[in-house]
């Protein structure tokens, strides 16, 4: 059988090649000479430390060492491959700064895994990009702000071909994006370092980041980052897909919103955690959007949701609700042209209810409505979730419902 593998033109020998973990393929090269020099046909490559355990902390910062030798090793031998399709790259301690050495070196997917860190990705033709950084959801605070004060505070991402970017990490102070043009799909997870619940009801108060506070006449302290510059560069994509924590990124860490002339899709996550606050604004800023996607419409009601949603904060102050009443205009949805709005994990409780409402009595362009229902309320409940839905009042006359 190894005779039989072996005796394959070296273009075969290198898809096989590709379709296995990167350790493994480099390992193939002390069989005999035959294969010393195919790893320079591997294609895609992964590296992957996540699935290593190490006994103990020392032995890890070993283990963690060899790994990054390896990643060293391996690139070096590649910098003539002629095309990388796929790069993958998992491992919590490295540096992450990718600079190819060789103009002509192609690729097609890049993707990092790994904890939070400063990132430098500069290449001409990646296509596809894919950064995922941990993010834990319960770690604490004092920690994070140890780590945000000693750690590389800039992402620079230079890719004048990418056409598709995931991205996923805390925020940081900086961002250096040159030329993204040719990008036509972002998704975007991006976590703040502290929590905003400060903000929710108090207008007239900030809280610094040693927790004191800042008279509302003074600056507004950040917190934690500004990626008004990454949402810049994104402003031609015509797909754009947002967590519930970058709602609220966007809302905190970005000081001018771009027009976003080419969106057609927008997709929303959203959660109890997370404010709309965001939200008129984002949807002004989208003149010519198509198709508007909720993965569930509950959400956290703040003071500052504006009138893109159907809140009633719990407790406004009486001087804020004078504030609102002064600044009440036509609703962002009646100016928004969306005609097609696709709603799922939907339970049809007040909150929902209320939202749906608002949405059908001021999307005035709106011609389909896709809900779908979550699992526990399909069978019996269907029949009154439906019935629900279609007795609410539609401002679109062309206007259609459907229950999934």
């Amino acid at each position: 059988m190894g005779d039989s593998i072996s005796s394959l033109p070296d273009e075969i020998l290198g898809k096989l090649l590709s379709l296995v973990p990167t350790k493994v393929a480099a390992s193939t090269s002390v069989l005999s000479k035959r294969w010393r020099n195919l790893l320079s046909l591997v294609d895609s490559l992964s590296f992957d430390e996540s699935m290593v355990v190490y006994p103990n902390e020392e032995e890890a910062t070993k283990g963690s060492q060899r790994f990054c030798d390896f990643v060293d090793k391996t690139l070096a031998l590649l910098h003539n491959s002629p095309a990388i399709k796929t790069f993958s790259l998992c491992h919590y301690e490295l540096q992450r700064r990718i600079r190819p050495s060789q103009p002509s070196y192609a690729m097609g997917t890049f993707q990092i895994w790994g904890h939070f860190g400063g990132t430098v990705v500069e290449h001409a033709s990646i296509k596809r990009l894919v950064i995922a950084t941990h993010v834990p959801h319960h770690i604490d605070y004092y920690l994070l702000l140890e780590y945000f004060e000693n750690a590389c505070q800039t992402v620079r991402f230079q890719a004048p071909s990418l056409v598709y970017l995931d991205y996923s990490s805390f925020v940081f102070r900086k961002y250096d994006v040159g030329d993204l043009d040719s990008l036509v799909e972002a998704r975007l997870s991006l976590k703040l370092w502290r929590s905003t619940s400060h903000y929710d009801y108090d207008d007239d108060y900030y809280y610094d980041y040693n927790g004191s506070l800042c008279d509302d006449d003074d600056p507004s302290p950040p917190i934690f980052g500004d990626v008004t510059c990454l949402v810049a560069a994104i402003r031609n994509i015509t797909t754009l897909h947002l967590s519930p924590d970058s709602l609220e990124v966007f809302h905190f860490c970005c000081k001018s919103m771009p027009i976003f002339n080419n969106l057609l899709n927008l997709s929303i996550e959203s959660n109890n955690q997370n404010g709309w606050q965001v939200m008129p604004l984002l949807l002004k800023s989208c003149p010519n959007l198509q198709t508007l996607v909720f993965k569930g419409l509950v959400h956290k009601v703040t003071n500052r949701c504006g009138d893109a949603c159907a809140c009633n904060p719990q407790n406004p102050s009486l001087k804020n609700s004078k504030k609102m009443k002064k600044k009440k205009k036509i609703c962002c949805l009646q100016t928004c042209p969306v005609k097609v709005l696709e709603i799922s994990d939907y339970g049809g409780c007040f909150q929902e209810v209320e939202q749906m409402r608002h949405f059908l009595g001021n999307l005035k362009c709106l011609e389909t409505v896709k809900v779908g229902v979550v699992p526990d309320n399909k069978g019996k409940n269907a029949e009154f979730l439906r019935a629900n839905l279609m007795n609410l009042p539609k401002l679109s006359s062309k206007c259609t419902i459907q229950l999934l």
